[in-house]
C-alpha cells in the first residue's frame, strides 16, 4: 500500500478538502508539481489550474484553484487558495465569468502588468480546455 500524508486545501470561504493523500498534483507558478510523502520542505505560489488529489484507494478528486500558496513540510501539504471549488461544482457559466474578468484585466493593464494578466488568462483558458467546459 502506498504511503499517505495529510493534505488540506482551504479557501477564504471554507475548508475544501482535508484528508490523507498518496499524491497531490498542484499548479505551482514554476510548473506542475507532484507532492508525495517525504517531499522536501517547499513553499510555492499557485497559479490558476487544477489540483488532482490521489487517495490510497486510487480514487481522485479534482479541484479548481485560482491563485494561492502551497506549503509542504513535515506535517504534510497545506494549500491556501484565493478561490477554490470542486470541479464537479464548476460550470461553464462560472468559468466564463472568470475568463471575462481575466480578459478585462488584460485589456486594462499596461506594461508588465499586461504580461501577468495575459498569463493569468492563459492559465484559465487551459483549465477550460482541460475540463472541456
Amino acid at each position: 500500500m502506498a504511503e499517505t500524508f495529510p493534505f488540506e486545501l482551504v479557501s477564504p470561504e471554507r475548508l475544501i478538502l482535508s484528508e490523507d493523500a498518496v499524491q497531490v498534483l498542484i499548479p505551482a507558478s514554476e510548473g506542475q508539481m507532484t507532492v508525495m510523502k517525504n517531499h522536501a520542505p517547499t513553499m510555492t505560489t499557485v497559479k490558476p489550474g487544477l489540483v488532482v488529489v490521489t487517495r490510497a484507494d486510487g480514487s481522485e478528486e479534482t479541484i479548481f484553484v485560482e491563485g494561492g500558496f502551497a506549503d509542504i513540510n513535515d506535517n504534510g501539504l497545506s494549500l491556501l487558495a484565493e478561490i477554490a471549488m470542486l470541479t464537479s461544482d464548476l460550470d461553464s457559466d462560472m468559468l466564463a465569468a472568470r475568463l471575462k474578468e481575466a480578459q478585462d484585466a488584460v485589456d486594462e493593464a499596461e506594461g508588465d502588468a499586461k504580461d501577468l494578466a495575459g498569463l493569468h488568462l492563459s492559465d484559465l483558458e487551459h483549465v477550460k480546455n482541460s475540463l472541456a467546459l
